[in-house]
């Protein structure tokens, strides 16, 4: 096919010395700046990280969620780190539907499961990192103290539930509506408690002799089993928040359920595709969606598609409504429920599915059938309407938007360095509007359990100890055993949707990284959602309105139906990649704040 010629907001970055790319320009160089001071790819990942927690407080904090890939140069291995907590052991099904639930609420304490992001970034910043403890916190202490602009996001966020702070959620008012005000956008906001509460860690974790591993282990001591755990167990047992269902409710977490939790490394998920290893995080995560949408592809020729024309859009859309239908029959926390990971992945399941993508657009879901397993579908509103009598309470979804806008919300970095390490991380959880501030800490809990089923039977079930299927799907890809390139996006069920649309435009239609990013973008609505209130749109396709008419036209004939949305608002996807030394990274335009820094 013809090379196409593309337009993009900015150049991709080339160079040979260090690339990251991030969802906000001040962690992408916070990383950046890590590796000026010998750093390598972990330390620079961590230290951004934390000054996401900070710069995005409306998408992630020190109490969430993290998955993460990892490479290290001369191994021919990826590793994963899971810093995903699990339910607490009180997380039961008794308890929930004691309560008269039948969805989990998508904010307040019931919706909190274990904050792994904290064990996760320490984990890695021990084993694999060489900074000390401190030089990697410094940057987001900074920011912390004296402040970071709010952008129009994070003030339209904190408008959204401005009344809800007010009237219950004080502690949350204290830090986001400072003087009682909603900020004004590019008013330094600061959080001195947060700054404290990290101080502290530092403080005690310095106190220990020995060596700069033994430090960092005293500071995940003081997060789960030390000052930190304390406080969030005493703020579970004595508060009583407003959630989404419109009652208050204490929340089920305490100092055992943190104290008998750490981050663990696992292996990736992988599929061989265009002579490339790609690996994800294991079916507690939706990342295999995007390894089972490449499978399918592999018999279908994408390579000799237009990537910006209709059998593009719909093809690849038809394969993430099979992927996806899988996703909620079969995936769940292996360690709790028996998912056919290797079938799923098979050539011979592929080929059979292939069969049912036709020249129409399909309006059902539609799980695969696996000799030996049963097909288990959650109950779910496919009205494509929701309940949104609680909307002045917030939603389950980090950020608050209309149909066709960014939705689904959270962070991502993407880091590789000169010699060759590389990572793809993407943290969330613990958003300002997912429960109240715990005011000794001054930050917020999770809400990922609401991405649990409260129906008896299903692989993701709540139980005790169990992980969420979170939506969160760091992507990594190696060539000939080695790191070639680190990639990911915030945005919920999009994330592996928008990730696989990226890579590929990159690998097939020879988009660079940063015309790959650019080129307008699109998403299906078919499937349930993973956010309270767990709704889907069957057939709703979503696209930029970049798009050509005659593309759009196309699909509709096709039996699409079709939300045209705003021309910039499909995905923040963040990439780096690396190549006989060549260091490549973009970042996303869409929201003016994701930046790739590098040289």
């Amino acid at each position: 096919m013809t090379e196409p010629q593309m337009f993009t907001t900015r150049p991709e970055l080339r160079g040979s010395f260090g690339m990251v790319s991030s969802t906000h320009w001040l962690a992408s160089s916070t990383g950046m700046a890590m590796l000026e001071k010998g750093g390598n790819a972990f330390d620079a990942a961590v230290a951004a990280g934390l000054v996401l927690q900070v710069a995005e407080p409306h998408l992630n904090g020190p109490g969430g969620d993290l998955p993460l890939i990892l490479h290290r140069a001369g191994s021919e291995k990826m590793q994963v780190i899971c810093g995903q907590g699990p339910a607490p052991a009180g997380a039961t099904l008794e308890h929930y539907r004691g309560l008269g639930f039948d969805l989990i609420p998508g904010t307040g304490l019931l919706a909190t499961v274990i904050p792994g992001a904290f064990d996760a970034w320490m984990l890695m910043l021990r084993d694999q990192g060489t900074k000390a403890l401190r030089e990697v916190f410094e940057p987001a202490l900074h920011y912390a103290r004296h402040g970071i602009p709010v952008l129009p996001r994070i003030r339209d966020t904190i408008a959204h539930v401005q009344e809800l702070f007010e009237r219950e959620w004080l502690t949350s008012a204290q830090v986001f509506l400072p003087g009682g005000r909603l900020p004004e956008v590019n008013q330094l906001l600061c959080n001195p408690t947060l700054a404290e509460t990290w101080s502290r860690i530092l403080d005690e974790a310095e106190s220990v002799s020995g060596s700069r591993e033994a430090r960092i282990d005293a500071a995940r001591e003081a997060f789960y089993r030390g000052f930190v755990a304390e406080a969030i167990d005493r703020f579970c047992r004595e508060e009583s928040v407003l959630d989404n269902s419109g009652r208050r409710h204490r929340g089920v977490l305490n100092a055992d359920d943190l104290a008998r939790w750490e981050a663990s490394y696992e292996d990736p998920i992988t599929l061989g595709y265009a002579g490339l290893e790609i690996g994800k995080c294991g079916p507690w995560s939706q990342g295999p969606v995007q390894l089972q949408t490449l499978a399918l592809l592999q018999g279908m020729e994408p390579d000799q598609w237009d990537p910006c024309g209709t059998e593009f859009v719909h093809s690849l859309t038809e394969a993430f409504k099979l992927a996806f239908a899988d996703r909620e029959a079969y995936y769940g926390d292996p360690d709790y429920a028996e998912v056919p990971m290797v079938q799923l992945l098979s050539k011979e399941y592929n080929d059979r599915r292939r069969d049912q993508i036709s020249e129409e657009a399909s309006l059902e879901l539609r799980p695969g059938e696996i000799p030996g397993f049963e097909v288990r579908m959650p109950e779910f509103d496919s009205s494509g309407r929701g309940d949104d009598r609680f909307s002045a309470m917030g939603i389950g979804e980090p950020t608050v938007s209309e149909k066709g806008e960014v939705r689904g919300d959270t962070c991502h970095v993407d880091v590789v360095d000169r010699w060759g390490n590389m990572v793809a991380a993407t943290p969330s959880g613990g958003w300002l509007q997912s429960s109240p501030v715990i005011p000794q800490l001054g930050f917020c809990l999770n809400s990922r359990a609401q991405m649990f089923w409260l129906q008896k039977g299903l692989p993701s079930t709540l139980e005790p100890g169990k992980r969420p299927r979170t939506t969160l799907t760091p992507s990594m890809a190696l060539r000939d055993g080695k790191g070639f390139l680190a990639y990911g996006t915030p945005g919920g069920d999009q994330q592996d949707q928008w990730q696989t649309i990226f890579l590929l435009r990159h690998l097939h239609a020879g988009f660079n990284l940063q015309e790959a990013i650019d080129a307008p973008s699109f998403h299906s609505e078919h499937f349930p959602e993973s956010f309270y209130p767990r709704k889907a749109d069957p057939g709703s396709l979503v696209l930029e309105n970049r798009f050509a008419t005659g593309v759009i036209r196309g699909l509709e004939k096709r039996g699409h139906r079709i939300t045209v949305g705003p021309e910039w608002s499909e995905g923040r996807m963040c990439a780096v990649s690396q190549e006989e030394g060549l260091l490549k990274a973009a970042a996303n335009p869409r929201g003016m704040q994701g930046y790739a820094v590098g040289r």
